[in-house]
Formats: C-alpha cells, structure tokens, sequence
C-alpha cells in the first residue's frame, strides 16, 4: 500500500511542528521577540531605550552572519560576510550615536531621539536582509519600522485609548449587573 502523504508533503508538515519550527526560525524569532519588547516597553514606560537598540543592533548583526554562514561555500565568502555585517552595523550604530550627540539631542526630545533610533535600527535591519538575502531578517526590518509610528500614535492617543476603555466599562458594567439581578430570583420561598 502507497503512503497518502508524498514525502515533500511530508517534509512541510514536519517543518512546522513547534520543535522543527523553533529550531529553524529561533535566530529571526529572538529578535523579533527583543525588538517587540522594545517597542512595547517604549511604548508602555514612556522612557527612551537608547542602550537597548544600541546593544540589539550587533546581536540582529551577529544573527545575520549565523543565518547566511551555512550557505556560503568558501572561506573568502564567508569573511566577506563577516566584514560586510561588520561595516554595515558600525555605520548603523555611528547614525544611531549621531542621534544623540548633545547638539541633535538639545533639538529633539527624548521620545523623539528613541523613535529616530529606532527608526535607523529598522532600516538597518532591513537593508541587512537585503544584503544577505534573507526575507526574515527584512520582515523583522518592516516589523520595526511599522513600531516607530505604533509608538507614536500610542503615545499621543493613550488619553483617548483610556477614555474609550472607560466608556465601554461605564457601558458594560450596569449591563452585566442588569443581567445577573434578573437572573437571580426576586425574592427566595419560604423553607
């Protein structure tokens, strides 16, 4: 008797059981797990978290070479790859530091100066992925950069978000008393 299932099938199948799936994508996963905990603290504590994204810049850095350094052949490739992620970061983390040069940062305040470094740790990661051709390090790239207008939007709208969620608990609320008192009997018989 022939298997239902061909072995590509198979294959796909398998790759997407918990333990395949994070042994294969846990490089791209850990650092979109850091840059959302990022975003969302920044968005939450309303404090810059310049040292984070100057610290995750070279680990997005060091993840591009491990995704890329298996499919390299040669030895000359794979030190280019070293060299160009090397440069690439570094000129990354020179514009994010320009950022906050005391000049620039007595222009800008201190939300502004995060979102400017997020934003160039974005494009960096992004234009990284390019570089090596990898789709999921330019995913975690867009994903960064849809944050930066997240955060800002989060920041301005957070009166209204509050405001929103008290009226549908002002709304809610005697509705959910409503129902539950005429549920419960008006009045209990006699033993």
């Amino acid at each position: 008797m022939s298997d239902p299932q061909p072995s590509s099938l198979r294959a796909a199948l398998d790759y997407f059981k918990p333990r395949n799936f994070l042994r294969h994508e846990w490089p791209y996963l850990l650092v979109l797990a850091l840059a959302l905990f990022g975003i969302a603290y920044t968005s939450f504590a309303r404090t810059p978290m310049t040292l984070y994204w100057i610290v995750l810049a070279p680990l997005i850095g060091i993840i591009c070479v491990v995704s890329r350094w298996p499919e390299l052949p040669s030895r000359d490739e794979r030190i280019r790859l070293i060299w160009t992620q090397v440069a690439h970061w570094a000129a990354v983390l020179v514009a994010i530091r320009l950022v906050f040069i005391a000049d620039v940062e007595r222009m800008m305040n201190s939300d502004a100066s995060a979102l400017a470094a997020l934003t160039l740790l974005a494009l960096g990661t992004f234009t990284a992925g390019v570089h090596i051709s990898s789709w999921r390090i330019c995913l975690v790239g867009v994903l960064l950069a849809l944050g930066v207008p997240g955060v800002a939007w989060f920041e301005q709208s957070a009166l209204l978000l509050m405001l929103i969620v008290l009226v549908v608990v002002a709304i809610a609320a005697p509705i959910y008393w409503h129902n539950k008192r005429g549920r419960e009997p008006l009045h209990t018989p006699p033993p």
